[in-house]
């Protein structure tokens, strides 16, 4: 039994937290649940489901029988996700705020406040899982359609000390079986995507608010001019929908897709087909990489890595060079965007990751 210590579970209102609640209590901890606020509603926002979250994360923990508490992160989260978010797209680039909140929020802030609260752990409903001894080393969850290590990917090992992952260790279809024996009312709750704050509403309508958008030109690899786009901070690389561009006369069913963003010019450069070359890149480059245990592998090692989320691993060598770091691909990848991140695994270790800086062919090197 583990009643002499205080979890406190990060409740988003969803069904992986409350599941991770649950099984800390059938574990015998003495548990309390807090929900972060993380983005203030009174600038117009309709579309953020927090107030429907906490009332969820407050009906679980009524069931449950355990103390929720709420706190309000929202300058913290501004300061030190959301600026850098607006930052980046203001150069062009495309940025992933999960990986900083998780690192700057829900494992730094949250975990000072909980301890403030008398928490001796944290847990969160994270699909991952964590080796202990003798350095934290964060694993990647079971469920492989599921795993969340990739958003972990920056949490250093000393943040990671003391965590609990409950559902790290099961399959979705478990947690929601778990959920709903337990009758717990988010047992069939759908899975939240995308940043809160954006929504269900259209992804520039959101930005237009922090970036005035600049119309330009839309041209294709050989710079012939091919339309407008409404602001390149609005695409991103390997896009192909809401171009508005037709077909050529040799193949005018085959789809167009951004290839590139020049910021200083103000273009959008496409090219068609889906196998284009431009769209491939087997280099990139990461000034920094925030190395689970801060010290990182061996240069130059080969490891696996994913540059989005969903993405297979692949495999890949790593070196120290002028730029950071640089990475080579046995294989060329698909649409690797600068601003996103790359994150770096050892089988199911996640070393850590970095954000991409840019990208380029083996044969430029």
């Amino acid at each position: 039994m583990n009643s002499s210590e205080t979890v406190i579970v990060g409740m988003s209102g969803g069904v992986d937290s409350s599941v991770a609640a649950k099984l800390l209590l059938d574990e015998g901890y003495d548990v309390q649940g807090l929900f972060m606020k993380n983005w203030e509603e009174d600038d117009g926002t309709e579309y953020c489901t927090a107030v429907e979250d906490l009332a969820d994360a407050q009906a679980v923990c009524d069931q449950l029988g355990v103390t929720l508490h709420t706190a309000n992160f929202s300058t913290e989260y501004w300061d030190n996700v959301f600026d850098h978010f607006l930052k980046e797209y203001r150069a062009g680039r495309t940025p992933n705020p999960d990986i900083l909140c998780n690192r700057e929020i829900k494992f730094n802030v949250f975990r000072e406040y909980a301890e403030i609260l008398g928490a001796n752990k944290i847990a969160t409903g994270h699909y991952v899982r964590l080796n202990e001894q003798p350095v934290p080393q964060l694993l990647k969850g079971i469920d492989q359609g599921k795993d969340q290590s990739y958003f972990l990917q920056s949490v250093s090992a000393e943040q990671l000390r003391g965590c609990l992952f409950p559902v790290g260790h099961l399959q979705k279809s478990e947690v929601r079986r778990v959920a709903e024996a337990a009758g717990l009312p988010t047992h069939a709750k759908k899975d939240s995507t995308g940043i809160c704050f954006i929504g269900e509403r259209r992804f520039q309508d959101f930005l237009k608010q922090y970036i005035p958008a600049v119309p330009g030109r839309i041209v294709n690899t050989e710079g012939e001019l091919m339309g407008e786009h409404s602001g390149v901070m609005f695409y991103t690389l390997g896009q192909r929908q809401g171009l508005g561009i037709g077909g050529v006369k040799d193949s005018p069913d085959a789809p167009w897709y951004v290839v590139s963003k020049d910021v200083a010019l103000n273009q959008l450069v496409v090219a068609q087909g889906n196998n284009h070359l431009a769209l491939f890149s087997d280099v990139l480059y990461c000034e920094e990489i925030a190395w689970v245990d801060s010290n990182g592998p061996i240069m130059p090692t080969r490891l696996q890595a994913k540059t989005r989320y969903r993405q297979a691993d692949q495999t890949c060598q790593i070196e120290r060079c002028d730029e950071g770091y640089r990475v080579i691909f046995d294989l060329p990848q698909r649409a690797v965007t600068p601003g996103q991140w790359a994150c770096f695994y050892e089988g199911e270790v996640c070393l850590g990751g970095g954000i991409i800086e840019r990208t380029e062919s083996r044969n430029d090197l």
